[in-house]
């Protein structure tokens, strides 16, 4: 492989044109070849640089391809995963990595067998947010965490015709938000010993599960993670108390908004959130002290770039395959728990 590595892209929906041809043309080393799209005229007419192929064989054939990234519906994630393995493709699979984690499993045996890289996209460990939390909880501002409430609330009242939102395998926000909720506390705080979830659907007409509520059990900590599709008013973003103090945060990262509205990433303020986080102590007249928390620089591109390196040889993948595997087991697990209203044990 080159040192620009030839890129395509499987699936030009909302994660293929919003989230990664943008991330992919504008991450040094990397070159979108081709997309595989059954769009293929509007794609003509948007980029002139770029192959577009209506089926997935001919950019599996073509020498020049370097990686594959996969943006399709979840339930054809796996076996593209392994179609782009055994073609001797680099692999990065959108979130959620599988629908199983017997299915993930066989990924990773297939980039073991064939020597090549794969991860899954798990871009929120780069919103400025979590950037920001991360560097709160690992400095000890708040002392030992007790509690870490992670919301990412909407109001969408009305359930759309989207795949998302059927009920066909891997439709529903579990799957969907889950991931990325999930990914950003085991990042922050490890293997949890049990999980406790609430997943539900709770709009009219929902044909898969809008809501779920999280609790992942860790000795004298509780790591809460919600998800709504009827909130109009929304919680922080998080909320983290300590021995030492708590941190708020309001609003969510920019960089999804920014990637919706065109703007290249890179560009001037990309990634740059607005509205700074707050640490509140008491002091010892019981008056609460606040002070604003600069906040972390968020860039998408950071993962791009180490799924390029990765490729090169020489960096670690973005998300180990260990790691992606680790997901896995803790979605089903908590799928477990709404099935069977009981606290799931995790060895």
């Amino acid at each position: 492989m080159t040192t620009i590595a030839q890129v395509g892209l499987i699936g030009y929906g909302l994660a293929g044109s919003v989230f990664h041809a943008p991330l992919i043309q504008h991450t040094p080393g990397l070159a979108l070849h081709s997309i595989v799209s059954s769009q293929r005229d509007r794609l003509l007419r948007s980029f002139t640089d770029v192959h577009v192929h209506a089926d997935v064989a001919p950019l599996l054939a073509d020498p020049a391809v370097d990686a594959v990234v996969i943006a399709t519906p979840n339930a054809q994630h796996a076996p593209l995963a392994l179609a782009a393995l055994r073609a001797g493709k680099h692999v990065l699979v959108d979130k959620p990595f599988a629908l199983s984690s017997a299915e993930a499993r066989a990924v990773v045996d297939a980039a073991r067998d064939a020597d090549r890289v794969v991860s899954v996209f798990q871009n929120r460990r780069f919103d400025a947010d979590f950037l920001s939390l991360r560097a709160v909880v690992e400095q000890g501002t708040l002392g030992r965490i007790a509690e870490c409430h992670s919301h990412f609330d909407r109001f969408r009242p009305q359930v759309r015709d989207r795949w998302r939102e059927s009920d066909a395998p891997g439709g529903g926000l579990w799957m969907d938000l889950g991931p990325h909720l999930l990914d950003q506390m085991l990042q922050l705080f490890g293997w949890p010993e049990a999980i406790s979830a609430d997943i539900a659907a709770q709009r009219e007409g929902a044909r898969s599960d809008d809501y779920f509520h999280a609790v992942l059990h860790y000795p004298g900590l509780r790591a809460i993670v919600h998800a709504g599709s009827l909130v109009a008013a929304s919680a922080p973003r998080f909320a983290v108390h300590g021995s030492l103090g708590s941190y708020l945060k309001d609003g969510r990262d920019v960089q999804e908004d920014q990637l919706r509205q065109g703007t290249a990433p890179g560009a001037p303020g990309w990634g740059l959130d607005p509205l700074h986080g707050q640490i509140v102590r008491v002091d010892d007249e019981g008056h609460a002290q606040r002070h604003s928390v600069d906040n972390a620089l968020g860039d998408y591109r950071r993962f791009y770039a180490a799924f390029r390196d990765a490729m090169l040889g020489v960096g670690d993948a973005p998300v180990s395959t260990e790691e992606a595997l680790q997901l896995m087991r803790l979605l089903e697990a908590g799928r477990e728990s709404a099935d069977s209203g009981r606290r799931v044990q995790l060895g």
